[in-house]
């Protein structure tokens, strides 16, 4: 008589997590089709066949401001989590970044005795190293995203394994320009640049102004160019209105497809710091990096960074690839003068593209793919 299928319990919070917990779910399926899957997730996982317990976005929270209003309704959402892992019992829970809400609800469950899983690790190398003594206990395993950080976790007395960086299965690398120019109606002399003032609504009211000075200089050199902005559908509304006054009015995407396409046919791009910088290097995509916050909040980050570069790429590399404008650096001449000589300078850009194709080769797991090794780590706990 066969045995039941084993049920699989995923917690997403965000949409970067339910993008991993759908992977996550294909990948699990192609290595063993006996799983069955519960739990917390988006869109994405619903296409895998995840029933959500209760609406992903209601755990998508971010900031203090964002967070204190809706503590009692987080309180019982988590409440009714940890009823439903006791009640199904499932062969394993796997909670997905988050830290908030995955890592409190890991402790909560604690005492059942069930395997656990924590996918991506939390990024305490950068900043808070102290709460790495709250971790033990917290999972079974530990996966990360970043080939340095299982060293850093042993060091601190904690089991971690490196299984890939999402970023190669997101098809950063596989658009295609004359796609994207045909779409877009945009002449074999136009030379598309790339915008990426972030996805938040405070990265686009802080950014966007810097942007169009930085854009407005560049075309007074180089009138043949045509700003790209890929953006979030989120703050697509906000970005509409904050180009209106724009001479020059950028492409707006927001299909992940037109995206990719985008970055083929793009000669450069400025972009803010984060997950975008590794989605243009995978593309082959010389870049200008930036950020700014509030001068309090920047004053704090300082004193308790440990990390030397905002950009992954630079992180990653060990060494400034890419350069990085951060702050009271953050103006429009500057970031117009280094992009400006990036498209100028051939030697630089191909310099920034071989230091690309290292980064990325250093975030591919053993084999496979990241959701494979993820998958294959997540089944060893599975009888």
């Amino acid at each position: 008589m066969r045995a039941p299928p084993a049920l699989v319990y995923i917690v997403a919070g965000e949409a970067s997590g339910d993008v991993l917990g759908a992977r996550l779910m294909h990948a699990m399926r192609n290595q063993r089709d006996d799983l069955t899957f519960a739990g917390i997730g988006g869109a994405r996982m619903a296409e895998e066949g995840l029933e959500t317990l209760f609406p992903m976005h209601e755990l998508a929270l971010m900031g203090l401001a964002e967070v204190l209003p809706k503590l009692r309704a987080l309180k019982r959402r988590m409440d009714e989590t940890v009823a439903d892992v006791t009640t199904r019992r499932p062969a394993v829970i796997v909670t997905i970044d988050s830290p908030g809400f995955a890592l409190r609800l890991l402790r909560r469950i604690a005492p059942l005795g069930l395997p656990r899983v924590h996918y991506v690790a939390p990024q305490v190398w950068a900043w808070r190293e102290n709460r790495v003594r709250k971790y033990p206990g917290l999972w079974e395993r530990l996966l990360c995203l970043l080939p340095f950080e299982p060293a850093f976790f042993a060091g601190h007395g904690l089991a971690a394994e490196f299984v890939g960086h999402p970023v190669l299965e997101s098809g950063a690398g596989t658009g295609d320009a004359g796609r994207f120019r045909k779409t877009h109606g945009i002449a074999p002399h136009a030379m598309p640049i790339i915008l990426m003032p972030g996805s938040r609504v405070t990265e686009i009211t802080r950014l966007m102004p810097i942007f169009a000075g930085a854009l407005g200089l560049l075309e007074d050199r180089f009138p043949n160019l045509v700003p790209v902005m890929p953006v979030a559908a989120s703050v697509a509304p906000r970005v509409t209105e904050a180009v209106a006054t724009w001479p020059t009015k950028p492409i707006l995407v927001t299909d992940v497809a037109d995206k990719h396409d985008a970055f083929a046919a793009a000669r450069v791009a400025l972009t803010k710091s984060g997950t975008s910088t590794l989605e243009l290097a995978l593309a082959g995509v010389p870049m200008v990096v930036t950020y700014r916050v509030n001068p309090i909040t920047a004053a704090i980050v300082r004193r308790v960074v440990k990390v030397s570069y905002a950009a992954m790429v630079n992180l990653l590399a060990g060494r400034e690839v890419v350069p990085e404008l951060i702050q009271e650096h953050c103006t429009p001449a500057r970031l117009a003068a280094e992009v400006g000589r990036l498209i100028e300078d051939e030697v630089a850009a191909d310099a920034q593209r071989a230091a690309f194709a290292e980064v990325m080769e250093s975030l591919r797991p053993r084999q496979g793919l990241p959701s494979d090794a993820a998958a294959a780590a997540v089944l060893a706990l599975l009888p």
